[in-house]
């Protein structure tokens, strides 16, 4: 089923990213989590490609075999590094002949040991020309990228926000965010996109932290603020994992439990290519597909503190 669908036909559903490993590595390890992640029955399960593009055929590969074989749905990522008009239609072909119908749409990472992106000669310079050229070259259901903290190259909020409309006006159908840690970004952002007339569903992305050597990556990557009363707590623990997994976990899962509160469509969760913590997650929160979440809901979220 296309999510656009999935996102009508449900009143909140939720998901996992996962990525494919080297080509050394073990898929049959990465498959084993993939069953675990289904036994939580989500959606559907997002893969993406290594950094600058790499592991592309895997990507695929993966994807066919959650949509074909594990019968659950994929949303599978594309995106504009090194791809002129040609690959790109031929990878659309490709995916329709595996049954694969969503999409993410991403403008993509430099290649490796390039610190810019250059647009391939035939191919793509933005996002939103990837989402046109997809809407105009098949049946998908196209999904792209936001912000909430601003996108790291671009000089403000509000510019982001006016290129997540283009992506959007392009055809998108729905915006899955970066990763988070203070929910009072997430409903900025969501309120700067509805005032320039974003109007679907943005479902925000949850990064549990369970290895303290993350954050710095974290933050280089992608430019997302880690709040010094979780750094704090998680510093203090740096060299005992189990204790940064229980604060960290224990952060995402209030963390997930406000924004349920603040009628979201969605909870996105970057798995890390780990089942245990985001399926403990999952068991903990207030979620019931057909009736959404009944608690009291704020018009603005309230700040997460640290647990003590």
């Amino acid at each position: 089923m296309k999510i656009k669908d999935l996102l009508q036909k449900e009143t909140f559903i939720f998901s996992f990213e996962i990525f494919p490993p080297m080509r050394d590595g073990n898929i049959t390890e990465l498959f084993a989590t993939i069953e675990e992640l289904v036994e939580v029955e989500p959606n559907f399960i997002s893969v993406t490609y290594g950094a600058g593009g790499g592991t592309q055929d895997m990507t695929f590969e993966i994807a066919s075999r959650i949509k074909n074989r594990v019968e659950t749905e994929v949303l599978t990522h594309l995106t504009c590094v090194q791809a002129t008009e040609k690959d790109i239609l031929e990878i659309l072909d490709h995916l329709e002949r595996e049954n694969i119908r969503n999409i993410l749409a991403l403008r993509g990472d430099p290649p490796q040991g390039k610190e810019k992106f250059t647009k391939a000669a035939g191919g793509f310079g933005y996002a939103n020309e990837l989402v046109e050229f997809i809407r105009t070259h098949g049946d998908f259901s196209i999904g792209v990228a936001g912000y909430p903290e601003c996108h790291t190259e671009a000089p403000d909020l509000d510019t982001d926000i006016q290129n997540l409309k283009k992506k959007v006006d392009a055809g998108a159908d729905f915006i899955i965010t970066q990763l988070f840690f203070n929910n009072d970004d997430f409903y900025r952002f969501r309120d700067k996109a509805v005032s320039q007339g974003i109007t679907v569903p943005i479902i925000p992305g949850i990064f549990p932290i369970f290895n303290f050597k993350q954050i710095a990556k974290i933050a280089s990557l992608c430019g997302a603020t880690i709040p010094k009363p979780l750094f704090d707590q998680l510093s203090a623990v740096r060299d005992r994992s189990d204790e940064v997994a229980h604060y960290g976990v224990d952060y995402a899962i209030r963390q997930s439990e406000d924004l349920l509160g603040n009628d979201i469509p969605g909870l996105h969760f970057y798995s890390m290519n780990k089942s245990n913590h985001v399926t403990h997650i999952i068991r903990q929160l207030s979620i019931n597909r057909k009736v959404h979440y009944e608690g009291e809901k704020r018009t603005t979220g309230g700040t997460l503190h640290a647990p003590h």
